[in-house]
């Protein structure tokens, strides 16, 4: 799973002078070859070591890496 969590992490950091926070299906298109089921692992697993964040509209979850973007510093989080 190690090679699976660099791919989503170096993908974000790629990204994040445009965007800092996307959105579940945006993973799934990085593994084309893994269900749905095993990328939410993948993203849980690097939520839980504080790696990446989740932000919630209450409809639609988006990921991110942990203190990316304005939404984090607007909120107090640190």
């Amino acid at each position: 799973m190690a090679a699976e969590k660099d791919v989503i992490v170096d993908f974000l950091k790629s990204k994040s002078g445009s965007k800092s926070k996307f959105y579940f299906k945006d993973f799934t298109d990085l593994f084309p070859d893994k269900g749905p089921r095993e990328v939410k692992k993948i993203l849980t697993a690097l939520v839980n070591e504080e790696i990446l964040e989740f932000w919630s509209s209450g409809s639609t979850t988006m990921y991110g890496l942990k203190g990316a973007g304005k939404q984090s510093h607007a909120e107090g989080e640190d």
